[in-house]
């Protein structure tokens, strides 16, 4: 769970209020997840550098290492997929996968998760 938290938190940071709504929750929960990260370590908590009264929430470099893993073994999921279904197949997937999440609720930094380029 925490790879798809990290994926909703992004590279370039987000608020709470971002996140709970990215997650489909709560700020209330956004803000308690936020802080059980921060306490593992995984994120931090800065001023906006155009808006001091925001809080932005950022990966730290062991919250980075998470994602990049996530990353690493998404793809090799991927590849074990296109072994056993083929390439055409997962590609119909991936485009049906699209058609159904809301954009809006889960914007994946990680390029090529379910992206235009697989």
């Amino acid at each position: 769970m925490h790879g798809f938290v990290f994926q909703a938190i992004g590279v370039h940071g987000t608020t709470a209020v971002e996140l709970g709504a990215r997650l489909g929750v709560s700020k209330q929960a956004a803000g308690k997840t936020i802080a059980n990260l921060e306490q593992g370590g995984y994120v931090e908590r800065a001023a906006d550098a155009r808006d001091a009264r925001r809080k932005v929430v950022r990966l730290t470099g062991r919250g980075v290492d998470v994602l990049d893993r996530s990353a690493r073994l998404f793809d090799q999921i991927q590849t074990r997929w296109a072994e056993a279904i083929g390439e055409d197949r997962l590609a119909a997937l991936h485009a049906d996968l699209r058609t159904l999440t809301p954009g809006e609720l889960f914007q994946l930094d990680t390029p090529g998760w379910f992206g235009a380029d697989r």
